[in-house]
């Protein structure tokens, strides 16, 4: 994608300049899949549903397996063995 077109999509789905240095806009869906998250979490969402949206949002970090990594030992410490 050119600069061009991702200040365009940047200027289209109102992307902050917080959320321009969090997050790594390489491709239409990331910009897309920040929108769902953003509709997603202004409504009354169940706790799991939320852990879900910000687990999404936390895929378009150029390093993504860290949260995933944090979210994945935390749940298995919810869960005896």
């Amino acid at each position: 994608m050119t600069d061009e077109e991702k200040n365009k999509l940047f200027k289209d789905f109102d992307v902050t300049e917080e959320e321009k240095r969090r997050y790594i806009f390489d491709e239409l869906g990331d910009f897309q899949i920040l929108d769902l998250c953003r509709k997603l979490e202004k409504l009354n969402l169940s706790i799991s549903d939320r852990k879900v949206v910000e687990m999404a949002k936390t895929q378009l970090e150029d390093d993504w397996r860290a949260p995933l990594l944090a979210y994945l030992q935390k749940l298995l410490t919810e869960y005896p063995r």
